[in-house]
């Protein structure tokens, strides 16, 4: 029988350690460095806001020494692991970055000029040049323009751009900008975990209902794909996507061997990541005994937007005050809360309207669903078709909230069809999807993340705008005025802890 996302026999030892840790503000060595050569044991727990992220290596411990992922492989001292760390879920937390800063004075590999800074011609060794990272745990993504599709085949877009604002200087930069002899546009997006990739990166049967197209293939196998591995769902595959990675993040200047690409796709798709233990539920590293999310390793893939197969489990056992076996009233009170939200996720209702990609795919606008209905994959929370769609995280009249950003104008050309509810001239801070298929329809669409490990990775959303689990909540209440009560965010905020 495989091992769960769990804390194992340790649990006890382990909570034990993260409560002392917590009361004589020790920080405790998270960071996984570039060459560190120690062994990534099979189940490893680390402290966090919430309690405890679990982190499972399905096959066996990774000898890190001289693996892909873990070395330096790149010119700039970077691995893989620098931005996708196992304390964070194997993403990066703005947490993490600040205390990295402060811990080396800035001289990290992570803050490379590349795009660990808002541009690469600013003062390296000024705090400012970094502070989209510092603060909203953005890296820069130079993509060119136009730009290719799956075939490599230069795009020809239905709309153009005009830089409006440009806060960090790259977007007009001679050598860096739109107009430099290599245009460029610069977003800035927060770095998706790479893990539990077994769901993630599955495939997605034969066409996009997104856009009614056939999804995009495996260049290697001819596969359909599902689209949903990068923001803008640019990578087909976790071998795409490591060579692209390879090539700018780490600014490899050779392409990666084929035992060195096969390192790394491996690990990406045998290593899980959960909440664990959570200090206001306890453990939830036993489905069937604790009542807690359904465990990865043993979990199911497919759709889980009903109540005969809902994402995350039941919660049944929290249900009942009598089976729950909880050791406090407080513990059973929260527990309860966590069912609560659980249930308001899966079935409390509310008007969707004006989302690209769901009100525009002919189900109506706007339309009467619940959050699962698009956070519909089981065990993470995803979408099961391409999940890039268009919340208005990055289209005005949202983008005015961040002003460090820079602000784009882009006008649909009379010939395409305009973007369905903001029509031909739209501002943006990214354009997302839009980047790389051209369309105007795609404009701010953005690829959802996954809800595991949500405790261990703040901030939130592709341009961390939103600070914390509530500011989510918050977020999703207003862009579509849902008129949660208190109590209902609250229970919503406890479930996503647990996740």
């Amino acid at each position: 029988m495989k091992p769960k996302i769990t804390i194992g026999g340790c649990l006890l030892i382990l909570a034990t350690a993260y409560s002392l840790a917590q009361e004589s503000r020790i920080v405790l060595d998270q960071w996984w460095s570039p060459g560190q050569d120690e062994v990534l044991p099979r189940e490893k727990a680390y402290p966090n806001s919430q309690g405890m992220l679990g982190v499972i290596n399905d096959d066996a411990p990774v000898v890190t020494d001289g693996h892909a992922f873990f070395e330096a492989i790149g010119s700039n001292g970077r691995a893989c692991v620098t931005c996708h760390q196992p304390a964070d879920g194997m993403s990066l937390s703005v947490a993490t970055i600040q205390e990295r800063w402060q811990v080396t004075a800035g001289n990290d590999p992570l803050f490379a000029a590349v795009d660990g800074s808002n541009c690469p011609h600013l003062p390296q060794d000024d705090a400012a040049s970094h502070s989209l990272l510092l603060e909203k745990g953005l890296f820069r993504i130079p993509l060119p323009w136009p730009g290719k599709d799956s075939h490599g085949k230069l795009i020809t877009p239905e709309f153009t751009i005009e830089v409006v604002r440009d806060p960090t200087g790259c977007n007009t930069h001679p050598e860096y900008g739109l107009q430099s002899a290599n245009p460029t546009v610069s977003v800035y997006r927060r770095p998706r975990p790479v893990a539990n990739m077994k769901y993630i990166a599955s495939t997605g049967g034969f066409f996009n209902i997104k856009t009614g197209m056939p999804l995009d293939k495996d260049p290697e196998s001819g596969r359909s794909v599902g689209m949903n591995i990068m923001s803008d769902a640019r990578a087909a595959t976790l071998r795409v996507q490591a060579r692209d990675a390879a090539r700018t993040h780490l600014e490899r200047k050779e392409e990666l061997s084929e035992q060195q690409l096969q390192q790394i796709v491996d690990f990406e798709m045998q290593v899980f990541m959960a909440q664990s233990f959570q200090t206001q539920a306890g453990s939830l590293s036993d489905n069937g005994a604790t009542g807690g999310p359904l465990s990865l390793l043993e979990g199911r893939r497919g759709l889980g937007d009903d109540f005969q197969t809902p994402v995350f489990g039941y919660f049944d056992v929290w249900r009942d005050a009598s089976a729950a076996a909880a050791e406090t009233p407080a513990q059973q009170e929260f527990r309860e809360s966590v069912v609560r939200g659980n249930d308001i996720y899966m079935g409390r209702s509310f008007w969707i309207s004006d989302a690209v990609h769901i009100n525009s795919i002919g189900l109506g606008n706007p339309i009467k669903r619940t959050c699962a209905t698009c956070h519909n994959m089981a065990n993470t929370g995803m979408d099961l078709a391409p999940g890039y769609v268009d919340l208005g995280t990055t289209n005005m009249p949202t983008a005015n909230n961040m002003p460090d950003l820079p602000l784009f104008k882009l006008t649909c050309n009379d010939k395409a069809p305009p973007h369905p509810f903001l029509g031909r001239v739209i501002y943006t801070h990214d354009p997302g999807r839009a980047l790389i298929s051209g369309l105007c329809t795609d404009i701010g669409a953005i690829t959802m993340q996954q809800l595991r490990g949500l405790s261990a990775r703040a901030p939130y959303f592709a341009n961390g705008s939103a600070d914390s689990l509530r500011e989510i909540v918050d977020f999703y209440d207003r862009r579509f005025n849902i008129g949660y009560s208190q109590q209902e965010k609250q229970d919503l905020v406890n479930f996503l802890s647990v996740l």
